[in-house]
């Protein structure tokens, strides 16, 4: 008995959309950078946008990541470990400003 697993799978013409679409996030990234003609601030925010968009593009394309019914486990792991990420960042970030600030003031 033969399985079909193309549902579970990307056809060629996804993968190579998810992979034209990396490249340019890539290059946008790099050119952003080399270029240097934006705001230092302005250009973090712009590079953690292409970041962000990077990821989803990623987790859509070849992680095949959606919203169906059958992936809800899938899902949930992703949305705990961006939980458990973010405590562990913020949590080093606030635990390295009060450590800052305690040993400055003295």
């Amino acid at each position: 008995m033969a399985h079909s697993h193309s549902e579970a799978h990307g056809s060629l013409g996804s993968y190579v959309a998810g992979f034209i679409l990396a490249v340019l996030l890539t290059a946008g990234a790099f050119g952003i950078v080399m270029h240097g003609t934006l705001a230092p601030n302005i250009m973090m925010v712009v590079l953690a946008v292409l970041a962000f968009v990077q990821v989803i593009v990623h987790l859509v394309f070849f992680l095949h990541l959606n919203t169906s019914s059958g992936q809800g486990w899938n899902v949930l792991s992703l949305a705990y470990t961006v939980l458990a990420a973010a405590f562990l960042i913020f949590g080093t970030i606030w635990v390295m400003h009060n450590v800052g600030m305690n040993m400055m003031s003295r």
